[in-house]
């Protein structure tokens, strides 16, 4: 049963890579990111992982990063492997924090340089909640800080305006009684988001940490002000038990 705790909880794992992994990271995507393909996936992208119903791609990349980013969805398989290895051997330490997790998508490269930034938003659970599999968590790990500023946040708030739907029947649903979903459209192309009442919490973890933020937990980042950010990000999810 997903409970609606791990959907806005916040949590960490220290030492979730090791310092030669995340030499390893560095070294395959330095490689990886020539100048041709540094401006293929920053200023001449033209698509993001993010997405808006009833707007563009280029709408969406305004509303979520409005000074661009690079962002990397499929990464060398080096770099993948290296991740998914960290994710399972830390298995135990996230199912004490969100035991409904079952498996890792595939990771996602983005780096931010000076003035650059993702504003809050929320993942959700899924365009169809009711589906499977069910987006639980993001988890991002940092390989390399900027000089000053591009810290991640997440934002807590009381307001009713940020959810939608009291789960009925909730434990036929594969939730746990008392599941509420967010609405749709928690970003910064909604005015009752952006005017939502919000506190929120910022930090800087250590480089080779993992970050774990509830997929009806807001999140972002703070913009650069000095150096470059570079860190993977995934999604944690819970797969449909058979059996």
């Amino acid at each position: 049963m997903i409970h609606i705790a791990e959907t806005v909880t916040v949590g960490s794992i220290e030492g979730f890579l090791d310092t030669e992994e995340r030499t390893r990271l560095a070294t395959v995507m330095t490689r990886f990111l020539t100048e041709e393909e540094r401006n293929r996936f920053g200023a001449e992208r033209t698509t993001s992982i993010h997405e808006i119903p009833g707007h563009s791609h280029e709408q969406a990349m305004t509303v979520y990063e409005p000074a661009g980013r690079v962002e990397i969805p499929q990464l060398p398989a080096e770099a993948e492997q290296v991740l998914q290895d960290a994710f399972d051997r830390t298995r135990p330490a996230l199912s004490r924090v969100m035991p409904s997790i079952t498996a890792c998508r595939p990771w996602t490269y983005v780096e931010y340089g000076p003035g650059q930034h993702i504003t809050g938003h929320l993942d959700g659970i899924a365009p169809d909640p009711l589906a499977w599999p069910r987006q639980i968590a993001g988890i991002s790990v940092v390989i390399s800080e900027a000089e000053a500023g591009g810290a991640f946040y997440v934002e807590s708030s009381s307001s009713d305006r940020l959810w939608g739907t009291s789960l009925n029947e909730a434990t036929d649903r594969g939730y746990a009684e008392g599941m509420w979903l967010a609405h749709d459209g928690a970003d910064h192309s909604a005015d009752w988001f952006t005017t939502m009442p919000r506190t929120r919490w910022s930090t800087s973890p250590v480089p080779g940490t993992a970050l774990l933020y509830g997929s009806q937990l807001t999140h972002g980042t703070e913009p650069v002000a000095r150096g470059r950010v570079a860190k993977f990000i995934s999604w944690l999810i819970a797969e449909k038990h058979v059996g």
